[in-house]
């Protein structure tokens, strides 16, 4: 007979506990793929929004030039178009991906979880379809 391990008793064979988080693994990827996104998703937006604050801010006069007929100078350009659409995208995947893993991490109850991420679902999927509608339809000629 072998010794026991520390606080194992000798009627019952030592057995591993279950891991604290209470939902099961499972076999997709879909979680690494999510970091990875957050990663380049992350670099991809530093570039996107100091080059955007350089151009606002700093560069011709700075702010003092930003109205009514720069923005619609800017977005009749479809290159300005594309960098504010993916900036609007990428900033509300990114921010919505770290939220769905607050998200993950504290709450506790699997219906608290569920209506917490589809409401995050909904304003993301509001916010980026208004933000790209006013991208293409912006009308500079105004009444």
């Amino acid at each position: 007979m072998t010794a026991p391990i520390i606080g194992q008793s000798h009627d019952r064979p030592a057995s591993l506990d279950l891991p604290r988080s209470p939902r099961a693994r499972s076999n997709n990827n879909f979680e690494k793929y999510a970091w990875l996104f957050m990663r380049f998703s992350g670099l991809l937006l530093i570039v996107l929004v100091f080059g955007h604050m350089t151009i606002m801010l700093m560069l011709d006069g700075g702010v003092k030039r930003l109205n009514f007929a720069f923005v619609a100078g800017r977005w009749s350009s479809p290159f300005w178009q594309f960098w504010d659409l993916t900036m609007l995208w990428l900033a509300q995947l990114h921010g919505g991906n770290g939220l769905r893993t607050v998200i993950a991490d504290y709450s506790r109850k699997d219906s608290t979880r569920f209506w917490l991420n589809t409401l995050l679902a909904v304003s993301m999927i509001l916010i980026m379809g208004v933000g790209t509608y006013v991208i293409f339809t912006f009308d500079p000629n105004i009444s």
